[in-house]
C-alpha cells in the first residue's frame, strides 16, 4: 500500500474504483510529467447521492462534501494512469464546476471540499491553484464536478 493510500485509510477513506467514462473520453491522461483528469462527478457506487442545483435542492455544505468525493474520484483516475499515488509531486491545478441556483455565489466554499481533501491526503503536495465556476447544469444533474492536474514523477 502506498503512503498516500495509507493516509486515506488513516482518514477513514477508501480509494474508489475509477468511475467509467460517461461518453467518449478517458478518466485521466498522462502527458509528460503531468496527469490531467477528466471532470469527475461525485459518483459513489455507480450513482450520484444528491442531484440538483446548489443553493436550491442541495445545500452548500452538502455540495462541499460532494466536491470531496469528486477529488477522491480524481485521485483514483490519477492512480489508474500512474499506478502509485506516491508518484504525485504536487497537485498543480483544480478546476471545479458548481451547478448553481441563480442567486448562489459561494462556489469557492463548495470547492473547498476538494481542496481540503487533497491537502489532508497529500499535505504540501496537495496545495494548488484553483478555479471555481458556477454553471447552469452539469451531467446527470450533478451538483458539482472537479478536474485536477497533477505533476508526477516516474
Amino acid at each position: 500500500m502506498s503512503a498516500v493510500e495509507a493516509r486515506l485509510v488513516e482518514l477513514g477513506l477508501k480509494l474508489p474504483d475509477v468511475v467509467p467514462p460517461l461518453a467518449t473520453y478517458q478518466p485521466a491522461v498522462r502527458s509528460g510529467a503531468y496527469v490531467h483528469t477528466a471532470g469527475q462527478l461525485p459518483m459513489v457506487n455507480g450513482s450520484i447521492p444528491l442531484t440538483g442545483k446548489v443553493g436550491a435542492e442541495v445545500s452548500a455544505e452538502q455540495a462541499k462534501e460532494l466536491a470531496a468525493t469528486c477529488a477522491l474520484n480524481a485521485l483514483a483516475a490519477v492512480k489508474s494512469v500512474v499506478g502509485d499515488l506516491d508518484k504525485i509531486v504536487r497537485v498543480v491545478k483544480v478546476v471545479g464546476f458548481v451547478a448553481s441556483a441563480p442567486d448562489f455565489t459561494a462556489q469557492p466554499g463548495v470547492l473547498n471540499g476538494a481542496s481540503e481533501l487533497l491537502g489532508e491526503v497529500l499535505g504540501e503536495k496537495g496545495v494548488h491553484a484553483r478555479s471555481a465556476v458556477g454553471v447552469a447544469v452539469l451531467p446527470l444533474d450533478a451538483p458539482v464536478e472537479v478536474e485536477i492536474l497533477v505533476e508526477v514523477r516516474d
